[in-house]
């Protein structure tokens, strides 16, 4: 009956350690910079996160969809009810035009990846006209 009694505790205890998870949730998960001058160089957002579960959340991996998007994260693994930050930058030299790009967040949520955007416009710096002038040969 003891051996009974004690897998039927291990069983509880195991069950109660599944079911907490952690959550991970945007209050924004896109982000449009509008019209940017390639000139300015590179334009960065901060996406916040908080932890809504009741089990540390860890972010494994966080993935552009390119490599003119750069991004960083919080590390550590953020408490239930906490918050943590995604920075995201994105360079536009030599990318003039609309664009759209797709962050993926890899993580220990149930869910395991969370998709986050960004987009714009990149207005390219203006070339200068060509010398019209004709070069005379000798």
């Amino acid at each position: 009956m003891k051996k009974y009694s004690f897998l039927l505790v291990c069983l509880v205890f195991s069950m109660v350690a599944l079911a907490q998870k952690p959550v991970i949730n945007f209050e924004v998960k896109s982000h449009d910079f509008g019209k940017i001058n390639e000139k300015d160089g590179n334009v960065t957002y901060v996406f916040e996160f908080t932890n809504k579960g009741d089990a540390p959340l860890v972010v494994n991996r966080v993935q552009a969809s390119c490599g003119c998007t750069t991004p960083t994260w919080t590390k550590e693994p953020v408490e239930v009810g906490k918050k943590g930050i995604i920075t995201v930058t994105y360079n536009p030299s030599g990318r003039p035009g609309m664009f759209t790009k797709s962050i993926t967040i890899y993580s220990n949520d149930t869910k395991e990846q969370c998709v986050l955007m960004i987009k714009g416009e990149v207005i390219p710096v203006a070339k200068q006209p060509e010398s019209t002038a004709v070069k005379v040969s000798k």
